[in-house]
């Protein structure tokens, strides 16, 4: 029997923008049983351009995996979402005459126990043991830029007016993406993961985050999430996007049919 099951979960709000122009999505393998995939994708572009380039993230983010088989390699997989995104992106932007960027930060979870994911851009992912803050994805911006040269502090980063300027998209007419791996193994019971925007992450310390994650369900934890952040804002909150995938503890025979009874009952 699996040492955990997963439960995992999306939340989104407009914030005080016209427009949602992030992206969220939880997918399963279907040719790779116990292979799941969470992917955030936080668009940037005038005339809706952000939102199409965030909705191709996603889309292809699919239609890779939907091919994935076991013992095909996840880092390759993930690199060519990144890659694969960030071409039809740019092609999108010339045909449309519109200037679509987009960040990525994509998870994927596998039946050997092991976490592997890989981002480009400021959208984040969250690592939790329990209760307690573990790791978090360093951005690709300009003021992390100026916290490794140094010249400022990262608490300074958090209010500086570049903070919005990333140096690493997909889409860009002049670069391609670096991508950024990371991952996690063995994984366990109560360990979890936290995929979002910068109109999430903005609005909270590290502790806020996992202890939410940790003391919910995903859904209760996007429901007060939410609430947190729109009430933080004050009226001037980004698009904020998020997935939360946790490792329960499964199901014992003797719980299973305790609740069976008590439906039985009913």
């Amino acid at each position: 029997m699996s040492q955990y099951k997963i439960e995992a979960g999306t939340g989104q709000h407009i914030g005080d923008r016209q427009e949602q122009q992030d992206r969220t999505a939880l997918f399963a393998a279907p040719h790779a049983p116990g292979y799941v995939m969470a992917v955030i994708a936080d668009g940037m572009g005038g005339k809706s351009g952000g939102a199409l380039a965030a909705e191709q993230v996603v889309r292809t983010a699919k239609q890779l995996f939907d091919e994935f088989y076991p013992g095909n390699n996840v880092r390759s997989l993930l690199e060519n979402i990144v890659n694969e995104a960030h071409t039809v992106i740019k092609l999108s932007g010339v045909s449309s005459e519109k200037e679509p960027h987009s960040t990525v930060v994509a998870l994927v979870i596998t039946p050997q126990q092991e976490a592997i994911w890989a981002y480009v851009g400021d959208s984040r992912l969250y690592r939790f043991d329990g209760p307690n803050y573990a790791e978090k994805t360093k951005d690709h911006s300009y003021v992390e830029k100026l916290v490794d040269e140094g010249k400022i502090t990262a608490e300074e980063a958090k209010t500086h007016r570049l903070s919005n300027i990333l140096v690493n998209v997909l889409g860009s007419s002049t670069a391609a993406p670096y991508i950024t791996f990371g991952e996690h193994a063995p994984l366990k019971a109560h360990d979890s993961f936290l995929l979002c925007s910068d109109g999430l992450w903005h609005y909270f310390e590290d502790h806020e985050l996992s202890a939410a994650v940790a003391a919910n369900s995903p859904r209760q934890a996007s429901e007060f999430l939410i609430r947190k952040a729109r009430d933080r804002a004050s009226g001037r909150g980004d698009n904020c996007t998020f997935a939360i995938v946790k490792l329960v503890d499964p199901p014992t025979q003797a719980k299973t049919y305790t609740v069976q009874k008590m439906r039985r009952a009913v």
